[in-house]
């Protein structure tokens, strides 16, 4: 592994890692300042908001000044936000932290872009972007262990040791990382979050593919957000044992990235058929989590990674070897912002669903995700019957 790409990993693994150290207790600590569920889902509403208008702008702005100053100032802005969260005496606080982790939730769609913008060719870059899958998968390996280990010690470590993984991030890319985008965008930017968007809203191509990302959003929003608050309500566990289940995903998600990725799927199927089977396996993932049966549920949890490991990497993929390079950076931004806005509208209907009975968040979840399934599916037809002149189309936003 290269330099550049080691550095990228590490930052990539330990913003997962800050983040898989908070989710076992995150309902035990709101529930120190009387939050329910509720509270809970909109917790993680408000940061996604924040991060709806701030990510295009990112991804445009890395176009245009490079990647290295935007990762810096994501990294900068989860480290206060994990602060102020982990500090907060009251409710206000913590959206306050969240919202302020948001505001610069750049790491993500910025690495990606990072990655595609080191990558020799098609086959490269889906193994890098395969990587963050991975590193995603050993973030939550670590993280939910060592935050459920944390958690048994005080509910407001763990907070506090996110906030600390992210400064020590901080550092290590100022010394380490390095500038890869050199192939400046000079157009005009605008910081109208919706702007990016309806001009991909125009493109006939992407829009399917925008649509199911916003879908497949709104599904993993609703499910994360109340995850670890269902296995207290419905199994009575504590924030270690969540942990442990937390973990047992991540190597899951890990050895599926690392291993089934390269060495199976990209080798038996292509990314447009793996892309149908992961939405069809997500669908029905949920739905065998909205069972009554507890068997049922974990053989939809096992499902649900499984299939988050391999859509993931493939996705992404597939829509950014559709454009233009000079607009590979916005095409991410753009990618973060719809995933953003399902992760906002998520957890908002998530919540009150919950709240009525529990189980049935899982069935909505997997609803969306078999509408997904059928959007694509409709697409690729309609797709066999154009002329390669129109689909090249999509290299125009």
């Amino acid at each position: 592994m290269t330099k550049q790409k080691l550095t990228i990993a590490f930052t990539v693994l330990m913003d997962v890692v800050g983040l898989g150290i908070v989710l076992p207790s995150l309902p035990f600590y709101i529930a120190r300042f009387g939050g329910s569920a509720i509270e809970i889902t909109y917790l993680f509403a408000a940061y996604a908001a924040c991060s709806f208008l701030s990510t295009p702008m990112l991804g445009a702005l890395s176009d245009r000044i490079g990647r290295r100053p935007v990762l810096m100032a994501s990294i900068g802005s989860t480290a206060l936000g994990w602060i102020v969260f982990a500090s907060a005496n009251s409710l206000p606080l913590l959206f306050l932290g969240r919202m302020i982790d948001g505001l610069a939730a750049g790491n993500f769609s910025t690495a990606q872009s990072y990655l595609v913008d080191i990558s020799k060719d098609e086959v490269d870059r889906t193994h890098n972007l395969g990587m963050i899958g991975a590193l995603f998968g050993i973030g939550f390996i670590i993280g939910p262990m060592l935050g459920g280990l944390l958690g048994a010690i005080s509910p407001s470590l763990p907070f506090w040791t996110a906030g600390g993984l992210a400064v020590l991030n901080f550092i290590a890319a100022y010394f380490f990382l390095k500038e890869t985008h050199h192939v400046r965008n000079t157009d005009k930017m605008y910081i109208n979050p919706f702007r990016p968007i309806a001009r991909a809203w125009a493109n006939k191509q992407l829009l399917p593919y925008f649509i199911v990302w916003f879908l497949f959003g709104l599904a993993v929003a609703g499910v994360f957000s109340v995850n670890s608050i269902y296995f207290a309500d419905r199994f009575g566990f504590n924030a270690f044992t969540i942990g442990v289940i937390m973990a047992v995903q991540g190597v899951i998600m890990a050895l599926n990235q690392m291993v089934g990725l390269k060495r199976f799927w990209l080798k038996r199927f292509k990314e447009p058929q793996l892309v149908l089977i992961m939405l069809f396996i997500f669908g029905l993932a949920y739905s065998l989590m909205g069972m009554v049966y507890t068997g049922l549920f974990f053989l939809g949890v096992l499902f649900s990674v499984f299939a988050q490991s391999v859509l993931r990497a493939v996705f992404t993929s597939e829509v950014i070897g559709m454009v233009d390079p000079k607009i590979k950076g916005e095409v991410m931004g753009i990618l973060g912002s719809v995933m953003s806005l399902g992760m906002v509208v998520g957890p908002l209907i998530i919540g009150p669903i919950y709240s009525y009975k529990n189980n049935l968040s899982f069935v909505a979840s997997g609803f969306y995700m078999f509408v997904a399934f059928a959007i694509i599916y409709r697409h690729r037809k309609k797709m066999e019957n154009i002329v390669p002149d129109e689909q090249a189309q999509v290299n125009v936003l």
